[in-house]
């Protein structure tokens, strides 16, 4: 058991200072193995590989397919239509929720983070130059629609972090729709009125608008130019794809590869006129999901050999044994290996891969709803995660000029906190029979 302590902890080291998951990885498995007795070759090209592959198996085309919609939505200009025409709707007044609802909007129409980040950053700049509004509370807003509620949340979100525990628990995308629910509006109410409070804060002080600094203006200024210049579906249109991958999914009952595939037809359908550019927009979006799917796969491949050791029976008795719920081992078992990891798919792919089998015999053994326990590990998946080191978090800081000193402590409130929070209400209802 310390060896898979050892492990972890070298993971969370590692991944903290910036080393990709794809390599350090195997090293950690190799450590956890080394210490457990396991025969170094064999617990690599066997117990290792089988949960890399069988993970890339199982998930590989939703990667595949989600990058491939989500790139489309950006090219066909349907991600800024929506977005802008969310923003005109509720206007610079409201320019705080304008972001996060254009974020939630999209995220749940199944557009990934990364795209969302890059379509909202300039409609958001707009709106808090407008509103005048400092630029240090654009992540956090942007962190609260892309990164809480629409992907963990919600019942019926297509994010990868509310499907990957159907497989284990033998459930569907809206799985405990009463505790998603309840979660999904304290992280949104919660999230915005924090927010709303600390810009009264900044205003209190004089702290207000001020416009980029040159040296990340030129890429901001055209980043700003190309959404407006570039020539929009109109928003009606622009929202069919998005429709039409959460009706597939949650009312048709459609398998998300299906979903997926239709969503990815939609967009192509909406924007006849760039279809020369459709082939090259494809490719990219294939491309960029490699990255993602074998990030997690690594990371389930480390999950697989933890599992294998002698050891993993103490830990696992350890964890199994907190007292109360069996729905708070579980959220803490998945809240620290996304921790550990930096990344929601990943942790919860280490968590499911070693305990999901587990967990699923206690449903069954309890009498607690395997919806519960698939809700729970999609809420916890989505708390530690965000910690500083997270890829996405430090795109957000990137792609808005912030740094860490500027914004982190809002990102942090909004989806690290409050996802605790919200998880922690989720897992009180799901106790009391309530999904």
């Amino acid at each position: 058991m310390l060896g898979i302590i050892i492990g972890l902890a070298l993971l969370m080291v590692l991944a903290y200072r910036g080393y990709s998951i794809i390599w350090i990885a195997p090293l950690c498995a190799i450590v956890v193995a080394l210490t457990g007795g396991l025969e170094l070759l064999p617990a690599y090209r066997e117990i290792y590989m089988e949960g890399f592959v069988g993970f890339t198996k199982s998930w590989f085309l939703v990667f595949m397919l989600g990058a491939i919609f989500g790139k489309l939505m950006d090219y066909t200009g349907g991600a800024k239509s929506i977005a802008r025409w969310l923003t005109k709707v509720l206007g610079p007044k409201r320019a705080i929720l304008s972001v996060i609802v254009g974020c939630g909007v999209l995220t749940y129409g199944g557009i990934s983070l990364f795209v969302v980040v890059f379509a909202m950053y300039p409609l958001a700049l707009e709106l808090f130059r407008e509103a005048n509004i400092t630029r240090k509370l654009i992540p956090g807003a942007i962190a609260l629609g892309s990164f809480t509620f629409t992907m963990t949340a919600i019942p019926g979100t297509p994010q990868i972090q509310n499907l990957i525990p159907t497989d284990y628990f033998h459930t569907t995308p809206t799985a405990a729709p009463i505790m998603g629910t309840v979660a999904g509006l304290i992280l949104l109410v919660g999230g915005y009125l924090y927010l709303k409070w600390r810009a009264k804060q900044f205003a209190a002080k004089g702290e207000g608008f001020i416009e980029p600094e040159k040296t990340l203006g030129s890429s901001e200024t055209a980043v700003t130019s190309e959404s407006e210049t570039m020539v929009l579906p109109h928003p009606l249109l622009a929202f069919i794809p998005l429709i039409a991958v959460i009706i597939t999914l949650n009312v048709l009952d459609w398998d998300i590869v299906v979903a997926l595939l239709a969503g990815i037809i939609m967009a192509m359908i909406i924007s006849p006129k760039k279809f020369k550019g459709f082939t090259k927009t494809i490719s990219e979006g294939a491309t960029g999901s490699m990255l993602s799917i074998i990030n997690t796969s690594a990371a389930v491949g480390f999950g697989k050999v933890v599992g294998a050791v002698p050891g993993f029976q103490a830990l696992t008795n350890l964890i199994m044994n907190i007292k109360g719920s069996p729905l708070i081992s579980e959220a803490i078992a998945v809240n620290l290996l996304a921790g550990a990891t930096g990344s929601a798919s990943g942790g919860m792919g280490i968590a499911l891969e070693a305990l999901g089998e587990k967990y699923y015999q206690l449903a069954l053994e309890t009498g607690i709803s395997a919806e519960a326990f698939h809700r729970i590990v999609s809420l916890a998946s989505g708390g530690l995660d965000t910690l500083p080191h997270n890829g996405a978090v430090l795109t957000l800081l990137a792609v808005t000029g912030m740094t860490h000193k500027d914004s982190y402590i809002d990102i942090f409130v909004t989806s690290v906190l409050l996802p605790v929070v919200a998880t922690i209400v989720a897992i009180i209802l799901g106790s009391l029979g309530i999904y």
